[in-house]
């Protein structure tokens, strides 16, 4: 895991002591610093530390810079259940601190953003206004500076992949190169092909433009990168992709190369955590062959509870309300356990351990 902050003294030290008792740092671990300029603005001092090995499931109490206050965090389970918190495109706005609000009165594991952290302009820095959430919670998005991407194979931080406690997670990166001759795409062909699915029977991919929207708002802007990957992604049987950039809320059903497959991911655009730029309110007039199910411009963030090899709990909660309301919730299936959706790749590999009819889907 890696720790990252900002200090304006810039003889700060690049260090963090963690233990897992209030004020015993059992162990400490010092990283590297660097900072930026961009036109008038000068960065403060901006520190990683990878630190670890560490438990699965433990809390960890920890401080930067050998002092000052101390923080805490929990590390993700090492197996089922396992809760995501999902939000994309927060920004700093009132909004924003509503979803921080609401995203932290209920207990998760990981939170998974699909680009867009913040909009900084005449703002409050990002970190600071929402230190309460990044410093005690594993975190991760596509193209976020901090991610040790090296571990995945991958030569950029715009697109890398990370196994938790029987899930693999895709970040894919919507303004790098993506056709079939790039690395991205070379990248996560090979990373798809490792992919065990008895031992990470759920497949997650997270993107920043979604392929599949019916707002008008960033209408066709997936489209390319669409047309280049979506057939890796079917033919690896991802079971869910979960985009940003659309500042509403949007669920499709499971769908390849627009059109309803069963065996095709979940698409959920969920870029709607409170920016600065507003709501992306217009939708299209709905058809009877629509391939969106639900869809809203409002605020929010989502909850993707993971409860078995088989099974979970999707849910969407609306927060521009004075308290978090559920307004969409799916009840799905991993891809791994179908009959029908794991032939195409029983040719190659050995059947799933556990075998679920897919009409058993809720």
């Amino acid at each position: 895991m890696k720790v990252s902050w900002i200090t304006d003294d810039k003889s700060a030290r690049s260090i963090v002591e963690y233990g897992k008792m209030p004020g015993t740092y059992e162990a400490s671990a010092t990283g590297e610093h660097t900072s930026y300029n961009y036109f008038f603005y000068s960065s403060g001092k901006i520190h990683h530390v990878e630190i670890g090995p560490l438990e699965a499931g433990t809390v960890y109490y920890y401080r930067c810079g050998g002092s000052g206050q101390e923080f805490y965090f929990k590390t993700p389970p090492s197996s089922f259940p396992i809760e995501f918190a999902v939000v994309g495109d927060l920004g700093q706005t009132e909004w924003t601190a509503s979803t921080l609000t609401h995203v932290n009165r209920t207990n998760y594991d990981v939170l998974l953003l699909p680009g867009d952290l913040s909009y900084a302009d005449s703002h409050q820095p990002f970190g600071t206004a929402s230190a309460a959430l990044w410093s005690r919670t594993p975190a991760t998005a596509p193209g976020w500076w901090p991610m040790p991407f090296q571990e995945s194979g991958s030569t950029s931080n715009l697109y890398y992949s990370f196994e938790v406690a029987g899930c693999h997670v895709i970040m894919l990166g919507s303004y790098a190169e993506f056709d079939e001759k790039s690395a991205q795409y070379k990248w996560l062909k090979g990373d798809l092909g490792k992919v065990d699915r008895r031992r990470t029977p759920w497949l997650i991919v997270l993107i920043h433009a979604p392929w599949y929207n019916t707002n008008l708002a960033h209408k066709g802007e997936g489209e390319s990168m669409r047309k280049a990957m979506e057939k890796l992604l079917y033919e690896a049987r991802v079971d869910v992709v979960f985009a940003g950039h659309v500042h509403a809320y949007e669920r499709f059903t499971r769908v390849y190369k627009n059109k309803a497959d069963e065996c095709g991911p979940i698409h959920v655009t969920i870029g709607d955590g409170g920016n600065r730029e507003g709501l992306a309110l217009t939708f299209e007039k709905p058809t009877s062959a629509s391939l969106s199910v639900y869809r809203e411009p409002s605020f929010g963030h989502g909850r993707l509870r993971i409860l078995n090899q088989t099974h979970a709990f999707w849910s969407w909660h609306r927060n521009n309300d004075s308290d978090c309301i559920l307004a969409d919730s799916l009840w799905l299936q991993s891809l791994s356990v179908s009959r029908q959706c794991t032939q195409f790749q029983q040719d190659q590999a050995s059947p799933p351990l556990v075998s679920v009819n897919l009409n058993d889907e809720l």
